[in-house]
């Protein structure tokens, strides 16, 4: 049994709340599809945790962002926030966000942060003939931040959710657990009001987190 954990963004209240149910169910492997990087002020304690954990991370497009020193062509808040983690980060943790690599195969699942053409970088929403020519047949990515299991044929897909910034209507973080060749989708509550605490002491108003309270995708107070 394995824990499958994305987008975390540097919000460790929920990255706190989601391990500590993922230590409840006593699994010990977790993989993360990554954006461990981006949006909220902890990445340091991100890091080490996931570090101390042996968490084992693809790159996500804000990671990227960290290691490669560029930046989101979408979001000028995603940028603002990214240029605030730089200040913070530590060396090391910024040493092992650059080891990430795009695409893992582990326990006969492939893992990729956005899809299968663009590993970094791609919004999916597969069909049933998206996988038909890709090698494999159990799929992860995150990078939507919206919870689903798709079964094609013999092929099965799943996005875990976004455990630091949920984007599907629900506020609660989310995880999937992968077992005996099925996966199960959770969702944690975890204190919100504390991440917009944290904001604030980093110089962040309302709008950079406002959306964690409803779980939507768009920012707002």
């Amino acid at each position: 049994m394995i824990a499958i954990i994305s987008d975390i963004h540097g919000n460790y209240t929920a990255l706190q709340a989601v391990l500590s149910k993922i230590d409840e169910l006593k699994i010990k492997e977790i993989y993360c599809l990554g954006d461990v990087s981006g949006y909220y002020s902890r990445i340091n304690e991100c890091c080490d945790e996931l570090r101390k954990r042996n968490v084992k991370c693809v790159m996500g497009n804000h990671d990227w962002y960290m290691a490669s020193g560029s930046f989101c062509p979408r979001s000028k808040s995603a940028n603002d926030c990214m240029v605030y983690q730089r200040k913070v980060i530590t060396n090391e943790n910024k040493e092992w966000i650059r080891t990430f690599p795009a695409v893992r195969f582990e326990n006969g699942i492939s893992m990729v942060h956005g899809g299968w053409i663009n590993p970094i970088d791609e919004y999916l929403n597969p069909d049933e003939h998206y996988f038909e020519k890709i090698e494999g047949n159990i799929f992860v990515s995150g990078h939507t931040h919206v919870q689903r299991i798709d079964k094609f044929h013999n092929k099965i897909y799943c996005n875990p959710g976004s455990v630091g910034q949920p984007r599907d209507n629900d506020n609660r973080s989310a995880f999937a657990v992968y077992d005996n060749g099925e996966f199960e989708l959770f969702r944690v509550e975890y204190d919100i009001e504390q991440v917009g605490k944290y904001m604030e002491q980093a110089g962040f108003c309302g709008y950079y987190y406002g959306c964690l309270r409803t779980g939507s995708k768009n920012l707002q107070w």
